[in-house]
């Protein structure tokens, strides 16, 4: 194919051209990242899916393929053999019969992060508003496109230029007219939650820190404080990447949720703790087979290999033992069972018998057993009798030499052969002093003379190099051992696929015991009720935690709006209803005494604004997209969570739009998503902006003011709080006495309405007097009598204090 104008065409048998249906996707894969977009031709919309996890037998894509059936598959040129691969296991082919997907393949330049981004930007778009300039675009198109996915962007770009070069449905247009582009969706599927980065974040469910060490501070990174890092007691590898994966593809499949939990709550039994015990200590040498297979392919196999291999195999096999005796009702112990079978014990029972790992660390290279092959046996008992044998035929070729050489050796070395050695003699000085009659030299070494002499050359012939000939036969062994392990390696990549899944459930089964989680109900209902819910990561920094209910849903209505202080615990309690959802969708327990939660599809939020330069966005430019993501996105089975939306603009303004949002929401009535809103806008409910309805519950957090101090309580109750008490947790923040006075002031006077002097200004105050009496006049006034003079008025600027007053 041409890379430079790239033009496959798929062939599709005609009974399938009207049902097939004209999918065009863009994949790309690179660190562990899928990124994907696709183009459907028959309602003009591209889709695009945010960069996800996935390893590298792609069972992530194969699902989206398998959903989305497309015709062709764009990628680069880079990772042809790659998908190819891939695309050929799942039974397609490259050339498009048979009505399976082509694959067409682009240079990398054309899927290039700079590039892809430009042509997003200058893509006809029907949607966007055209009188928008290009910051404007890249605002208003960043509440739709996660710019921050570099992976599906690139992938993205690539689809652009793809579906215009083809001219996919204006094929007999004329060319200034571009293919149709009638939306942008967001693609997830059928099992995955969706869950953003900035929820990710906000929730602290990954947070990432320097490492503490000065030898990995250029690189070296470590988990903070974050829900991963407190539920990973993984003790392998694959068990952590696991997590990971679990954490970054929460699903909403109840069936793989329950399974999950069955095993927890085995593990959780007081009674399994020594079994728990057993197999973490057999799980900790689990190692990454699939790299040492692959270097088994490339016959690059190190001792290390063989000890990693022999030890996770062997501890795979006491696994699988201990599995055996479990109840099947687990499906993961019959999996166990059934898969740690024949195969599993043939390759330990191989590899004990072939290798010989104290000779192998030795001599650091693989080494073979006794008996295992006679001939590296026969050489091998000739190599240890040799030093006998050596000491006569030396004893014998002294008596041959001249009478002023007082002793010889004979040695043998590897790849040389067998030399006779004497030392260097006073008189041996030039190089030819160094010439022994029926003896040739080879070389001198820390003042001795090697020499060939004819017995060391017969020696040569009879026994031959053997150091490098034991070598050859057992690499040859070697070589024997790693085709055999490699016919079983598929029992191998299952003990790699349900260690890790064993390891990332006794790990959660151990944070939940050390932590009282309980198990979650999971339900068909679109409510979540949670009894005495606690935040997984408050709790361990806080010696008192106060737990609340969570309730949303059916009777208790679907949009809760929380007032209170500052600092009373707004911000907190919201990111616990998240985690608690989240940690039910992971399939693990949950900080609470009683959780009934419905499944979800997605968790979107405003907690908090990711600010960062090279966005090119304000503060409240990105509020307002995550919220726009929210309101476009949500659906009846989602959750929302929007702390202090409005506060980055005027106070009018910022009430207004969430008033708007929130109405917005109340008018889709039960298809309203589970909105938990926290808020300093107290004009909300005395306003009375919103409906007075069963949908929406008022909530407040309780405090008490003794004094002049404010205590606080954290306990949830029905309510409206109507003071925030800056003044009070200013005071707490070691404000200055005289700047909290000066506020309070400010804050008196323009809540009851009169004017706000400055402090430096005394004659402020009688200027107002005299302001007010002059308006009082002027309201008197006919103002229809022609014989009025307003001059006066004009000139003390008494209208204009006179309008701001109306």
């Amino acid at each position: 194919m041409n890379n430079s104008a790239p033009q496959p065409t798929a062939v599709v048998d005609d009974a399938d051209a009207s049902t097939q249906p004209e999918v065009y996707a863009s994949v790309l894969w690179h660190s562990g990242q899928l990124g994907l977009a696709y183009y459907n031709a028959n309602d003009c919309t591209v889709y695009i899916m945010s960069d996800t996890p996935d390893s590298q037998d792609l069972k992530l894509l194969k699902k989206v393929l398998e959903e989305i059936q497309p015709r062709c598959i764009l990628t680069t040129a880079k990772q042809d053999h790659f998908i190819a691969d891939f695309l050929q296991a799942m039974g397609t082919a490259n050339n498009g019969e048979d009505g399976k997907p082509e694959i067409a393949l682009f240079p990398n330049v054309d899927f290039g992060l700079n590039i892809s981004k430009q042509r997003v930007l200058s893509a006809n778009l029907p949607f966007v508003p055209s009188h928008l300039t290009e910051a404007e675009k890249i605002v208003y198109l960043a509440s739709i496109i996660p710019f921050e996915c570099t992976t599906m962007l690139r992938a993205l770009g690539g689809l652009l230029k793809f579906i215009e070069r083809r001219r996919i449905g204006v094929e007999l247009e004329d060319p200034t007219v571009s293919v149709p582009m009638l939306a942008f969706k967001k693609f997830v599927l059928n099992d995955i939650v969706h869950i953003d980065q900035d929820a990710y974040c906000v929730l602290q469910i990954f947070k990432t820190e320097a490492h503490p060490s000065v030898y990995k501070l250029a690189s070296g990174l470590k988990e903070g404080l974050s829900l991963f890092g407190v539920m990973n007691r993984c003790r392998s590898q694959w068990g952590t990447k696991l997590m990971r994966l679990w954490f970054m593809r929460p699903t909403k499949n109840r069936e793989e949720l329950n399974k999950r939990l069955d095993a927890i709550q085995f593990f959780m039994l007081a009674r399994n703790i020594e079994i728990v015990q057993t197999l973490q200590d057999c799980l900790k040498h689990i190692r990454n087979v699939p790299s040492i297979l692959k270097r088994m392919t490339l016959s690059y196999t190190k001792v290390s290999d063989w000890q990693a291999l022999y030890k996770t195999v062997y501890n795979a096999v006491c696994i699988g033992d201990t599995c055996t005796s479990l109840p099947r009702s687990v499906e993961l112990f019959a999996k166990i069972s059934h898969t740690f079978t024949d195969d599993l014990h043939y390759i330990a029972s191989l590899i004990t018998k072939v290798v010989d790992f104290e000779g192998s660390n030795t001599e650091n290279r693989f080494t073979v057993r006794p008996n295992v092959d006679p001939a590296i046996d026969e050489k091998k008992r000739k190599l240890m009798g040799l030093s006998d044998f050596l000491t006569e035929v030396a004893r014998n070729e002294l008596m041959l030499l001249d009478s002023r050489i007082p002793s010889c050796c004979v040695i043998y070395i590897p790849l040389i052969g067998f030399l006779l050695t004497i030392p260097r003699l006073p008189s041996m000085v030039d190089k030819d002093d160094f010439e022994i009659e029926g003896l040739d030299f080879m070389f001198l070494s820390e003042g001795r003379l090697h020499y060939r002499s004819a017995r060391t050359k017969e020696l040569d012939t009879m026994l031959g190099d053997l150091h490098c000939e034991i070598r050859d036969l057992e690499t040859t062994v070697m070589y024997q051992l790693q085709v055999k392990v490699l016919e079983k390696s598929a029992v191998l990549f299952d003990v790699m696929e349900y260690t890790a899944h064993l390891d990332c459930l006794i790990a959660m089964a151990v944070v939940a015991r050390e932590n009282t989680y309980i198990r979650p109900r999971l339900t068909s209902k679109n409510t979540i009720n949670i009894k005495d819910g606690r935040h997984p990561l408050m709790e361990m920094c806080t010696r008192t935690f106060v737990s609340n209910p969570i309730s949303t849903g059916g009777e208790h209505g679907k949009i809760s709006i929380l007032t209170g202080p500052n600092s009373s615990g707004k911000s907190v309690y919201l990111k616990e209803v998240g985690l608690i959802v989240f940690m039910a969708l992971i399939g693990s327990y949950v900080p609470a005494t009683e959780a009934e939660i419905g499944l979800i599809d997605g968790i979107y939020t405003r907690i908090q604004s990711r600010e960062s330069v090279s966005v090119g966005l304000s503060t409240f430019i990105i509020d307002l997209n995550q919220v726009a993501a929210a309101v476009n996105s949500a659906t009846e089975r989602s959750l929302v969570l929007i702390d202090e939306f409005g506060k980055g603009t005027n106070s009018i303004d910022g009430l207004s739009l969430l008033a708007a949002v929130l109405r917005h929401w109340v008018q889709q009535d039960v298809k309203c998503p589970h909105i938990f809103v926290s808020t300093n806008f107290h004009s909300l409910v005395q306003l009375q902006l919103l409906p007075t309805i069963n949908l929406i519950r008022y909530l407040t957090l309780e405090t008490i003011q003794d004094g002049e101090e404010l205590v606080f309580f954290y306990q949830l109750k029905d309510g409206v709080s109507t003071d925030s008490y800056a003044a009070n947790i200013a005071t707490l923040a070691g404000m200055p006495p005289q700047v909290v006075k000066r506020g309070t002031q400010i804050s008196e006077l323009y809540r009851s309405g009169q004017p706000i002097c400055r402090l430096d200004c005394p004659t402020k105050a009688n200027q107002f007097e005299t302001y007010k009496a002059l308006a009082d006049t002027f309201l008197q006034l006919d103002l229809s009598d022609p014989n009025v003079d307003l001059q006066e008025f004009l000139n003390k600027r008494v209208l204009a204090y006179t309008a701001s007053e109306v």
